[in-house]
């Protein structure tokens, strides 16, 4: 008996092709809804999605996130433990502009994961947040148990780190594009990475 999760993040965002730092409220432009569709299109969503009865579908609570599930024809609850980053003063403002700003300060939180935006959140915090989510997952459904879930980059760094038990340190060697997904499975060994694993090819 397993639980097995799929991570996806979301469609791209205009914030994110402008590097700026994202906020909840900002929903999918039509670029970014036609990669999802595309994203489905191409039959890259786990087996089962079709069937509500199989797969249990969630969704960060940042509009992107939910718009993303909405393309893909899923009807998906909410999780606030898959939340981004809270970006606390710099949300909504280009990197660039930040880093003219106060330059010490983004190049600590590009580096250190105990470091946090002005009234933000570490990466330290998202592991923790993430990583307590994932084992909470598993500890309330021991039989088996399908997750397609819609989040964030971070979420998906966060949750690599916690299965794989590396620093939080090493979260800037892992780089997580639109749609990317991870694949993570539970069993009695602990939970596990399927590196390269692909849901929509599961027997």
């Amino acid at each position: 008996m397993q639980t097995r999760v799929s991570l996806i993040s979301h469609a791209s965002t205009a914030a994110q092709r402008r590097a700026a730092f994202a906020g909840a409220h900002e929903a999918l432009d039509a670029r970014g809804v036609a990669q999802a569709q595309a994203y489905v299109q191409h039959g890259r969503l786990p087996a089962g999605c079709s069937h509500a009865e199989r797969v249990h579908a969630l969704t960060s609570p940042a509009a992107c996130a939910r718009d993303t599930a909405l393309a893909f024809g899923l009807t998906a609850t909410i999780a606030p433990e898959l939340a981004d980053t809270h970006y606390g003063a710099w949300e909504g403002q280009r990197i660039a502009d930040v880093a003219a700003q106060a330059p010490q300060a983004l190049e600590a939180w590009l580096r250190d994961p105990a470091a946090a935006p002005p009234g933000g959140e570490s990466f330290e915090a998202v592991v923790t947040r993430v990583g307590a989510w994932l084992d909470a997952l598993a500890a309330s459904h021991p039989a088996d148990f399908n997750v397609v879930a819609i989040t964030h980059a971070a979420v998906l760094r966060a949750a690599l780190i916690h299965v794989l038990r590396a620093p939080a340190a090493s979260f800037t060697q892992i780089e997580i594009a639109p749609l990317a997904s991870v694949e993570l499975r539970y069993s009695k060994r602990g939970w596990m990475w399927l590196a390269g694993w692909q849901g929509n090819q599961r027997a």
